[in-house]
């Protein structure tokens, strides 16, 4: 296992996602797939699951048992759950209208898919469950406008890079096309950070206490 290359991904992931996809070519032209065939960076994600967990744990106070129920819920709805029923979804969108016509024999591995998931979950992980945790307290479970604001806006940046992470994964295959349709989510992903700042709703307090009380 090359952990010295899937640390590298991960970086990229954060600074130019699209060096990494530019990889995932490479691999298609030298191994003619698109998926990994390395489990190097599942292992350093399992790795960051259980750390992150920890510092959550922590903060949140959930005790041993809750952080394994906590544990257990992040690995297997979160990551694993989400990402086959996201991958799932938008492999069938790209092989059903996404095919250019004169690609109708290939298609879009399912593995590729999901590995287009794992990528685009790693910053979001990072953000909202390592770096929002250090000021939580601070800003993020406050009343009034300033922790709403930095509350909701981490959740925008964490949930549109994952967009447009999917984005890159399904742009750089060279079978698929009108790929951009992929980054319509953001214009309602736009509209409900909006709409929670003029209602009033704190996205990182609500979601920390569903986390908090759902491994009660």
């Amino acid at each position: 296992m090359d952990f010295e290359f899937a640390a590298w991904q991960m970086v990229y992931l954060f600074i130019s996602p699209h060096k990494v996809y530019r990889n995932f070519q490479y691999r298609k032209q030298m191994k003619a797939q698109f998926a990994r065939d390395d489990p190097a960076f599942l292992v350093l994600l399992a790795f960051w699951l259980c750390a992150s967990s920890i510092v959550f744990a922590f903060v949140l106070q959930l005790g041993f048992v809750g952080f394994i129920k906590f544990l257990l819920y992040v690995i297997f709805v979160d990551c694993i759950g989400v990402g086959l029923c996201v991958a799932t979804l938008f492999w069938y969108i790209s092989n059903k209208y996404l095919v250019r016509p004169n690609c109708r024999d290939e298609d879009v591995e399912w593995g590729y898919a999901f590995d287009i998931h794992l990528n685009a979950f790693f910053p979001l992980l990072i953000i909202l469950h390592v770096f929002q945790l250090f000021f939580y307290h601070i800003l993020l479970s406050g009343e009034g406008i300033v922790p709403r604001l930095l509350g909701n806006s981490l959740f925008l940046v964490a949930i549109g890079y994952y967009i447009y992470i999917t984005f890159l994964g399904y742009n750089c295959v060279p079978i698929l096309e009108r790929t951009h349709l992929l980054l319509y989510p953001m214009s309602v992903l736009f509209f409900v950070y909006v709409l929670s700042l003029v209602i009033g709703w704190n996205w990182s307090a609500g979601v920390m206490n569903f986390y908090k009380y759902r491994v009660i």
